[in-house]
């Protein structure tokens, strides 16, 4: 077993973040993305930000041969899995596509990981997963369950399938991150959040409006119990999450078990705030309309980061002000994503 550190599904949004992180920090790193849902540009563009040569794999982390060969020329240390559907909306439309999918790849790579005896486990995991009855701020000792949406339980059961992974191989360390609601860019502009077709996540479509790409934003629901009405959340900057995941590697690599850790500020923001820091930051307007709540939307949701505050030794130390100016200089600089 050698010293690389393997990502899969790296050139999306946050691994690219979390590579670039890794690298900065002195790490060898191999990808493996099949570019379903991301660009290998993401992967160059991680090369020029850090200087680092990382290898690329082009290839389906589903495809267990193919994975099996990665290992083989790689020799991995630590597998970190961000391989994933993510769209809430097109998950309940399509459950069959995401449980597939999801559950395929990771069923592939812990295979992998069991057979070569790879021992560290880092997974993006959601906040999706304390459903619809935990209470705010959440904490990672509340009970999971009653997801609202197959994206959801999707996750809810890798975290189960890790975990019994984790009890049945004693030498293997599983790290679950839950991810409040990532946002933002790297400062240099040269990697960001690049969504095919309409965004699914609010500050893209923020970005888009303000760019001109689209017409206006909709804010769902404005009859929230929040201050000021629209849903409150969690939001994250994208590189703070980044270096979460360079803190939990560590944390994986001396310890063996399973362990869960939120990755949030602890701080709620609502929909209006953002899009009002976002106008007043950037000095660019954002159109907005009230549409009715989507179905599946909680009022408020925020993260209790404490015990990774305590355990890994992180903290979110970004304020919304860096999240719309990094998220605006992204836009901006590629107003049509990686081309």
């Amino acid at each position: 077993m050698g010293s690389t550190i393997l990502l899969t599904g790296a050139a999306g949004y946050i691994g690219s973040h979390t590579a670039v992180a890794l690298a900065q920090a002195g790490y060898d790193l191999a990808i493996v993305d099949n570019c379903s849902n991301s660009s290998p540009i993401a992967v160059e563009r991680c090369r020029e930000l850090t200087g680092a040569d990382i290898p690329f794999y082009q290839a389906d982390v589903a495809d267990k041969a193919a994975l099996m060969e990665i290992f083989h020329q790689v020799k991995p240390a630590a597998v970190m899995h961000f391989s994933g559907y993510k769209a809430v909306g097109e998950s309940v439309a399509q459950p069959l596509k995401y449980y597939r999918n999801n559950l395929d790849t990771t069923l592939s790579l812990l295979e992998c990981m069991v057979q070569e005896g790879v021992g560290a486990f880092i997974f993006s995991s959601s906040a999706t997963v304390y459903g619809a009855n935990a209470t705010v701020p959440y904490r990672e000792s509340d009970p999971v369950g009653g997801c609202t949406n197959p994206y959801g339980w999707t996750k809810l059961m890798i975290e189960q399938i890790a975990q019994d992974t984790a009890a049945a191989n004693p030498n293997m360390s599983v790290v679950l991150l839950r991810y409040f609601n990532p946002v933002g860019a790297h400062e240099s502009g040269r990697i960001g959040e690049n969504p095919a077709g309409i965004p699914n996540n609010l500050m893209p479509y923020i970005t888009q409006v303000a760019v001109g790409k689209l017409d206006h934003l909709n804010i769902f629901g404005n009859d929230y119990d929040t201050p000021d009405g629209t849903g409150v959340r969690d939001y994250i900057h994208v590189v703070d999450l980044a270096q979460g995941h360079v803190a939990a590697l560590k944390y994986a690599i001396e310890h063996t078990g399973a362990e869960v850790f939120n990755l949030g500020t602890g701080r709620g923001v609502s929909v209006l705030e953002l899009v009002n820091a976002f106008q007043t930051v950037n000095g660019v307007s954002v159109p907005y309309e009230f549409a009715p709540r989507r179905a599946g939307d909680l009022a408020s949701v925020w993260a209790d980061p404490a015990k990774a505050r305590e355990i890994l030794g992180w903290t979110a130390e970004k304020t919304v002000e860096d999240m719309v100016a990094d998220s605006w200089r992204w836009q901006k600089n590629n107003p049509d994503g990686y081309v």
